[in-house]
């Protein structure tokens, strides 16, 4: 097949992005059918211009074949949410949650509560699964905006897994641009840390100008939960024991099988009769509410590995679509011109960060969006005199946090999946994610926390007087 040149590219690029943003946004399709419908088009393009079978199908293969973990930590989690609400363990968080966390100041607490627990565990998808389940019931109880809740759950979580030096994210931006990872952490609050303080007040002030506080409705809640599951500080065990895997630095997999035993067995101890059919059903299917109040049971009614395969379908179908541009070279063709005219630190970071959003828009996974970018921009970033700690800052504000705000996004669709919250209704509210590249640019651009290479800032800011002139 003949190499594809930058306007074929960037013109094949752009008709995808047309009809999935269109599909998606205005037509409001689930996004598996315009991604398989752009597959379809995309291959029937590769077959016109030469491609083979074998290399559409080894794109495939190979696009596929970067989510096999993440797809089995999907399922696993399907798993961990029914068992956590078969044993009490949500619901025991949101009764502790009522108690200790102010309703008039939910929201913001909310983003708090799950920053801290996504810097401890690294992970925002456990995050998100585990306490953000609990917080969201609470929010509904206490009237909330969903959509708002779910942003601000989202926002710790991704500040949370952005931050923590157990984050497989971050550990990933770190060693493609080349830093050191401590050093990567402390670099990105030049961008984070104001992210987060105009997040916390954006979400002060929806929250108290959104939220109908019925305290009735809350009594009412706790005493449906306190009926129906083991309320009790003994059933919070798996929860410690998420945070001692996570600091043991035990992988997502075993931890979660961890969990998931521990759980079961603390079933049986509170339902010695439970049969071991009924225990499968509740993991294949998901916990089944049947209290006296609908909400709560549609807050409840939810989990089980059947819950995750709406997921695990659009990953497979978005990563092969990824798959398919990474073979054929069409995401780097679009790519590779952009970084021969870059002569300014605002404007190669300005890039480099639409880079990453661009890779989460068309191939719709986070570490893609992180590796691609690093790969293309980390000779130019050097080439300026920048320091790695520059390029890999970017990397993090402008690929990973993204993920979470694309409907046909890995994170994303698991986010919405999780929390029964679609995309595009909880992405105004998602401020985290929304700001970090914003102060990402605005630090390139007025040059406050960026890093230089030592000797260099001088140096090349005389080169680019010099081409200016």
């Amino acid at each position: 097949m003949k190499s594809i040149r930058f306007k074929e590219a960037a013109s094949l690029l752009l008709i995808m992005l047309i009809i999935l943003g269109t599909a998606v946004i205005r037509f409001g399709l689930s996004p598996q059918i315009p991604v398989l419908f752009v597959i379809a088009l995309l291959i029937f393009w590769v077959k016109l211009r030469g491609a083979s079978w074998d290399e559409i199908h080894k794109g495939i293969q190979e696009g596929i074949g970067t989510a096999i973990i993440p797809i089995f930590i999907f399922i696993l989690i399907g798993a961990l949410i029914a068992v956590w609400i078969q044993a009490g363990v949500i619901p025991t968080i949101m009764i502790v949650g009522f108690k200790l966390i102010s309703s008039q100041f939910f929201v913001p607490s909310t983003f708090v509560v799950c920053s801290l627990v996504g810097l401890s565990i690294g992970s925002g998808f456990t995050t998100i699964s585990t306490i953000g389940i609990a917080l969201f019931g609470m929010g509904v109880a206490l009237n909330a905006n969903p959509a708002l809740v779910a942003g601000a759950i989202i926002s710790g979580a991704v500040f949370g897994d952005k931050m923590s030096p157990l984050s497989d994210s971050t550990n990933l931006a770190s060693a493609i641009a080349g830093s050191d990872l401590f050093a990567h952490i402390k670099n990105m609050m030049w961008s984070t840390i104001p992210s987060f303080i105009v997040s916390l007040i954006l979400f002060w002030f929806f929250g108290n100008s959104s939220s109908h506080i019925s305290a009735g409705k809350i009594t009412h809640t706790m005493a449906i939960l306190n009926q129906q599951f083991t309320i009790s500080w003994w059933v919070l065990l798996p929860i410690a024991l998420m945070f001692i895997c996570a600091w043991r630095h035990i992988p997502a997999i075993p931890t979660l099988f961890i969990n998931i035993i521990v759980t079961v067995v603390m079933i049986f101890f509170q339902k010695p009769g439970t049969s071991l059919q009924a225990l499968a059903k509740l993991i294949s299917d998901g916990f089944v509410a049947h209290t006296s109040d609908a909400t709560v049971n549609t807050l409840l009614t939810r989990g089980g590995i059947s819950s995750m395969m709406g997921t695990v379908s659009l990953i497979i179908v978005t990563l092969s679509l990824g798959g398919i541009l990474m073979k054929f070279n069409i995401v780097q063709s679009a790519m590779k011109p952009l970084v021969d005219h870059l002569h300014k630190p605002g404007s190669l970071i300005t890039v480099t960060i639409l880079s990453g959003i661009g890779i989460n828009l068309f191939v719709g996974e986070q570490y893609l969006s992180v590796i691609l970018p690093g790969k293309a921009f980390k000779g130019a970033f050097d080439k300026m005199g920048l320091s790695p700690l520059a390029l890999s800052r970017v990397l993090e504000d402008g690929g990973s946090v993204i993920n979470y705000l694309i409907p046909w996004g890995v994170a994303g669709s698991f986010a919405a999946s999780t929390l029964g919250v679609p995309v595009l209704h909880f992405l105004p509210f998602a401020f985290f994610s929304l700001f970090s590249p914003v102060f990402s640019i605005l630090s390139g651009v007025t040059g406050i926390g960026l890093k230089w290479q030592k000797g260099k800032q001088h140096h090349t800011t005389n080169e680019n007087q010099i081409k200016e002139a």
